[in-house]
Formats: structure tokens, sequence, C-alpha cells
């Protein structure tokens, strides 16, 4: 069986992120964060569409 799906990627880096998604995900206000970038978004994200709500503003410790 072949999965069906695509990782998803940063909006701003366009890394790949931990999230897999399929064709019928749906998030809404999904906090984001890429282990890439270090950014953290806000997003929706709908049929493979993603909306940004907003970066925020939070920092990760190092």
């Amino acid at each position: 069986m072949e999965k069906q799906g695509q990782w998803l990627l940063c909006p701003y880096c366009h890394g790949k992120t931990r999230v897999w998604l399929r064709g019928d995900t749906v998030l809404r206000n999904y906090l984001l964060f890429c282990p890439k970038c270090k950014q953290e978004t806000l997003i929706d994200l709908r049929q493979f569409h993603i909306t940004l709500l907003k970066q925020s503003d939070a920092k990760t410790q190092s």
C-alpha cells in the first residue's frame, strides 16, 4: 500500500517539518514549528493550501 500525502513544508525556508499531511487533513489555528529555521507560525490548512495567520513572537530556548 502506497502512502497518500506529503510532508508539510515551512512557509519561510521551505524545509520539511515533522508533520505528515493526507489529502483530507484540515488544520485550524495550528502552531507550526520548523526544526530547520526555528520559526513558529500560526497557520490554517485545508486541501494542502496554507493560510498564514501570524508569526509567533516567542523564541525557542537554545
